[in-house]
C-alpha cells in the first residue's frame, strides 16, 4: 500500500508546503530545522551521511503522501521525522506501515537488533501506533525540549528485532 523512495532535491518544494508552523516543524522534526523552511536546512538535511531520507508514496495513487528518515547518529538506530502530510491519509493505518518499511530496512536489510525512536508525550495517535508495532516505552529516557518558550515532553520508544518479527507475526 505504501512504499519508501528517496528524498531528494525534487521533493523540496511539497515538502515545505506541508509545514505551516513553527509548532508542526517542531512537532515534525525537533530541533534540527527552524521556520521557515528553506532550501538551504533541506540540502544540509540530504547530505548528512548519518541520515537516509525517503519520501513515501501511495502505492495506488503513486501520490507522495509523507516523509520519514533514518537516523544514525546515535549509538542505536533511530526512527526519525515520520509524517503523513496528507490529512486524507491519516487514520487508515498507514503509519503502521510506514514504520513497518523502516523497521524491515533496518532489521532485515541492514540487519540491526534494536531501534528506537522519540515522540511528544502529547502525541497520543503517533504512541498508539508505534506500540501496536511492538514499540514500547523507555522510562529510563525522557527529554525535555523548549519550542517557543514551552516545554515539550519527548518519550524514548525502543524495539527489537524479535519483538518486531513476534508482533508482525
Amino acid at each position: 500500500m505504501i512504499f519508501l523512495s528517496p528524498f531528494n532535491q525534487n521533493d523540496f518544494e511539497r515538502f515545505k508546503s506541508w509545514i505551516k508552523s513553527q509548532d508542526e516543524l517542531f512537532q515534525f522534526a525537533g530541533p534540527i530545522f527552524t521556520y521557515p523552511l528553506t532550501d538551504e536546512q533541506l540540502i544540509t538535511y540530504i547530505n548528512d551521511s548519518r541520515r537516509i531520507t525517503f519520501k513515501v508514496i501511495h502505492s495506488n495513487t503513486n501520490e507522495v503522501i509523507g516523509h520519514c528518515e533514518l537516523n544514525f547518529e546515535n549509538a542505536l538506530p533511530r526512527l526519525s521525522r515520520i509524517l503523513i502530510a496528507d490529512t486524507n491519509a491519516r487514520d487508515k493505518g498507514l503509519g503502521k506501515l510506514i514504520v513497518h518499511k523502516m523497521l524491515e530496512e533496518l532489521f532485515i536489510k541492514r540487519n540491526f537488533d534494536t531501534a528506537d525512536l522519540n515522540v511528544f508525550d502529547w502525541n497520543k495517535n503517533a504512541i498508539r501506533c508505534y506500540e501496536q508495532v511492538g514499540f514500547a516505552i523507555n522510562p529510563a529516557i525522557v527529554k525535555s525540549q523548549m519550542n517557543n518558550g514551552e516545554a515539550w515532553t519527548a518519550l524514548n520508544m525502543v524495539i527489537s528485532k524479535k519483538d518486531w518479527l513476534t508482533k508482525k507475526a
